[in-house]
């Protein structure tokens, strides 16, 4: 397979298409979500606690946490660790180690039982594939990821993973667009990234040329009105005008 750099000339039509994972084709809020009640629900302080605010403090902990374990500060197990026991301390202040423990293990256990697809994710990589390569470039480790593409039914559908553990950065940097553009054999001028994150995944992908199409599930306000938006996979026939819509 020839490497962009080894090609005479980048192609004039889209060849290849991106996308993120978590929370563009796997739906991880969902997923978070249902786990994280199914875990605190038995437990007797909750009946007190408005579930939305804990939500928002588990959804603030994780960025957090995510961003030290992709620096190395943490490896997978503490960094989970530590923003369950922030989590709790708010709310079950008397905790003790053993409970906050098994609560860390009760909501593991409930997240894979609970995973969800994106709506129309799996459609609309069914329509692409005869036509296009297909990347994922995410976040997280390799293994894990993997596992994802396979519940989702996916594993098929994608030519490529690339996951910031095998690349040794995460998104936005440059590096890691540049390994997928590698591994799929395509420039960034006939390429589109698809993802839901506008730091990681809109802004990654324009430094490096990539036409960016950001999922915007939850109706935030578009920082920049030229850059592609859709709102959902479906009607599919609207989400695929809107992704190749460079041809």
């Amino acid at each position: 397979m020839l490497l962009p750099s080894e090609k005479l000339a980048p192609s004039t039509r889209l060849t290849t298409i991106l996308f993120d994972l978590d929370d563009t084709l796997f739906d991880h809020i969902a997923t978070a979500r249902a786990s994280l009640r199914a875990s605190v629900t038995p437990l007797s302080f909750f009946q007190a606690v408005d579930f939305e605010e804990f939500y928002q403090l588990y959804s603030e902990l994780l960025e957090e946490y995510h961003a030290l374990l992709m620096a190395g500060r943490y490896s997978y197990e503490e960094a989970r660790r530590l923003r369950f026991e922030r989590l709790l301390a708010p709310y079950w202040p008397t905790a003790t180690a053993a409970e906050i423990d098994h609560f860390v293990l009760a909501n593991q256990t409930h997240y894979p039982q609970l995973r969800q697809p994106i709506a129309g994710a799996l459609a609309l990589l069914q329509a692409l594939k005869p036509h296009y390569r297909i990347g994922v470039v995410t976040n997280n480790r390799t293994a894990e990821q993997e596992e994802k593409l396979q519940f989702l039914g996916m594993t098929d559908l994608v030519d490529a993973l690339i996951t910031s553990e095998a690349v040794g950065v995460p998104k936005p940097n440059p590096r890691i667009f540049e390994v997928a553009l590698q591994r799929l054999s395509a420039w960034p001028e006939e390429t589109v990234l698809v993802g839901d994150n506008w730091q990681a995944d809109v802004l990654g992908a324009q430094a490096v040329g990539i036409r960016p199409v950001w999922l915007n599930r939850l109706g935030a306000v578009r920082p920049l009105p030229h850059v592609a938006e859709i709102t959902s996979f479906e009607p599919l026939a609207d989400a695929l005008r809107i992704i190749v819509a460079a041809e």
